[in-house]
């Protein structure tokens, strides 16, 4: 348990870090400087100012000079990420390398999730590690997953997207062929099949329940990559638990 608190309050930090990756990547700034300020007034933020989750609570949401309110997807990103990391190292009770490369995985996810509700796009600077990251665990951990498993999860789950989205550009984006792509590399196959029903699943609900709610048109744009990103970290955290649970109720 101590680990897991750890790993909380250390995914506090990283989500945080976060909040400044999900605001300024899309604008193509550097995410080291300059440092964190208030984006209306440019007041630099002290460091009592950047406690997560906290300094929000202390300035009531806004800023403490122009008074500007502070969006509430800063805590939750902050929360969000904290949960994860804490629940993750809970399930395992303890650290460990796999631990650590999907500690990175997920916090790819949040970010990239993030994103693509604000702007409807994938940044290739965010995709592309991730990728990367799928294939050095590949490489230095082969006993986690079988590079074959990894190769026909990418290559399944990209060439499949990848028609869709030539032949049916309004549904999906070659970002999103990216991002399943690198998904299939780190979760490999059958898993990223999984990810990909599920994903499928959330968005159909998700979609249905806004039109329903708001009246959202047909032809509205609904990003898809913050439910592939919900999907793999519904496998990450409980897939062998789902897997488990299916082959009972089919008899397999």
């Amino acid at each position: 348990m101590y680990a897991a608190v750890v790993a909380g309050v250390f995914g506090l930090i990283i989500g945080s870090f976060l909040n400044v990756v999900i605001y300024r990547v899309p604008l193509g700034e550097s995410i080291a400087f300059p440092g964190s300020h208030c984006p209306q007034c440019g007041h630099v933020l002290r460091a009592w100012e950047l406690v997560p989750v906290i300094s929000f609570l202390l300035l009531r949401g806004r800023c403490r000079v122009c008074k500007v309110k502070i969006s509430w997807r800063y805590p939750l990103v902050e929360l969000l990420t904290g949960a994860l990391f804490f629940y993750r190292i809970y399930l395992e009770q303890g650290f460990s390398a796999r631990l650590l490369f999907d500690l990175i995985f997920v916090s790819f996810l949040i970010a990239l999730a993030f994103i693509d509700l604000d702007h409807l796009r994938l940044p290739d600077v965010l995709v592309y590690p991730l990728l990367l990251l799928g294939v050095t665990r590949v490489i230095f951990m082969p006993g986690e997953i079988q590079w074959l498993q990894s190769l026909s999860g990418a290559l399944l789950a990209g060439v499949g997207f990848g028609l869709i989205a030539k032949f049916y550009p309004q549904g999906l984006g070659f970002g999103d062929v990216k991002l399943v792509a690198a998904l299939g590399v780190y979760l490999g196959f059958p898993g990223i099949l999984a990810v990909i029903f599920l994903a499928s699943l959330l968005g159909t609900l998700v979609g249905g329940l806004g039109l329903l709610l708001k009246g959202r048109g047909l032809r509205q744009a609904i990003p898809f990559g913050p439910f592939l990103a919900a999907g793999a970290l519904i496998m990450l955290y409980w897939g062998e638990y789902l897997i488990q649970a299916y082959l009972r109720w089919s008899g397999v």
